[in-house]
């Protein structure tokens, strides 16, 4: 501005430019000023199109990225381009389609979509593995046929009584109780989708371990139960970390709820599944089967799932650029971890929609597990019913019934 000023006050004067009055002068300046911008602005988009990547990945956009007369949304193609507002709109509304034609040309799903959809299939591994014990118990529990020397004895593999079976069943929420707080803060000091994805393998292999160790004592059960318990009960704080950074805020309840209908997806396959292993194949395998399926899971959650699109390697910008912006929009994202003095612990409590928040869930978890570990063996000591009709005759529908009702309310 001062190089402006010295020209305004040498125009002013008489001297060598005297004949050229005030208002040529502040075209001049004007004419200056616009082509200083447009230059300016066009530089700053071009340099962000070849370096695309952001901060945190100080690499070159790769050769197929970057086309100077490609598919990047109207409303990024420069300074020079001008576009109504319906085009605008329109494109943004191509952007938030899970069918986008842009983001994923093998299946028409969007990176934040192909998040949902593993973080549902995660959820959906868990509650399958917490229906296991609740089916496999009466196989353990129930007199069987075992043929000696002096004949044909009834007799039970584990001579567990009702108190004992209780105690392993619950000791599940023994570890799940103490990592909620915890698993908020571990997701957003790390990694969430790290934390989200470790949480379901550590559970997935210790699952495997559970028939060995019933053989052994049932507190060698019980150990591993509570261990299950730690490690999963960090899984839903970290799938709300995930959405921290995946979810645009129009999207956001549509993309946890895909998630989170997992887990009554997994209660109502859960339990016919592991009525049909457990009766015709053998207790053990469906401690197995989960088993092999959280590790494989983990696999493709581990090469298909990245903590932010920034980070995602076959991300379209086009789908970065709309979520990255959105959240933008919405507000500022924290840079660092919440501290425990940081968090209003006392507006939380003095709070009467967190108490009934509170009061609502404990209820519902309540009825929920209740169900999820007692309905087979109540159905099996009273009405006498086997372990796969118990899950999987005509009773199948009022058995689920409630799971399938509280997919929706939750």
């Amino acid at each position: 501005m001062s190089d402006f000023v010295e020209l305004d006050s040498s125009y002013g004067h008489g001297g060598h430019g005297g004949g050229r009055s005030i208002s040529q002068v502040d075209r001049i300046k004007e004419r200056l000023l616009s082509t200083s911008k447009d230059a300016g602005s066009a530089a700053k988009y071009h340099f962000k199109r070849v370096f695309g990547k952001g901060q945190d990945e100080k690499t070159l956009l790769k050769d197929g990225e970057y086309d100077p007369e490609g598919d990047e949304p109207l409303e990024y193609r420069g300074p020079s381009h001008m576009f109504t507002e319906e085009q605008i709109a329109q494109q943004k509304r191509l952007l938030i389609q899970p069918e986008c034609p842009y983001c994923c040309k093998c299946c028409n799903v969007t990176k934040r979509y192909a998040v949902a959809l593993l973080s549902g299939l995660g959820f959906l591994i868990l509650f399958g593995i917490r229906c296991n014990m609740g089916v496999a118990i009466i196989a353990m529990v129930s007199n069987r046929t075992i043929s000696t020397v002096t004949g044909a004895v009834l007799k039970p593999e584990f001579d567990w009584d009702a108190q004992t079976t209780g105690i392993v069943e619950s000791s599940f929420f023994w570890g799940y109780l103490i990592t909620q707080i915890p698993g908020g803060y571990l997701a957003s000091k790390y990694p969430a989708n790290r934390v989200f994805g470790l949480a379901i393998f550590a559970s997935s292999c210790m699952n495997l371990l559970i028939p060995a160790a019933a053989k052994m004592h049932f507190g060698v059960v019980m150990i591993i139960k509570i261990l299950q318990g730690l490690v999963e009960g960090v899984t839903y704080p970290a799938c709300h970390g995930i959405w921290r950074h995946w979810a645009p805020p129009l999207e956001r309840s549509r993309l946890a709820t895909i998630a989170f209908c997992g887990s009554y997806a997994g209660a109502v396959l859960g339990l016919p599944l592991s009525g049909i292993l457990t009766e015709f194949v053998g207790w053990q395998t469906s401690f197995y089967f989960y088993g092999a399926v959280g590790m494989l899971w983990y696999i493709l959650w581990y090469f298909f799932c990245f903590e932010t699109p920034a980070t995602h390697p076959t991300i379209t910008q086009a789908e970065r650029i709309y979520i990255e912006e959105s959240i933008g929009e919405a507000g500022p994202v924290r840079a660092g971890p919440m501290t425990f003095a940081m968090t209003p612990w006392r507006k939380f409590f003095t709070s009467m929609p967190v108490w009934a928040i509170i009061v609502a869930n404990f209820c519902r978890s309540w009825t929920f597990y209740l169900l999820l570990i007692s309905q087979p063996l109540y159905f099996n000591n009273v009405f006498g019913y086997k372990i796969s009709a118990v899950n999987c005759d005509n009773n199948l529908f009022l058995q689920q019934l409630f799971h399938i009702y509280s997919a929706p309310c939750f």
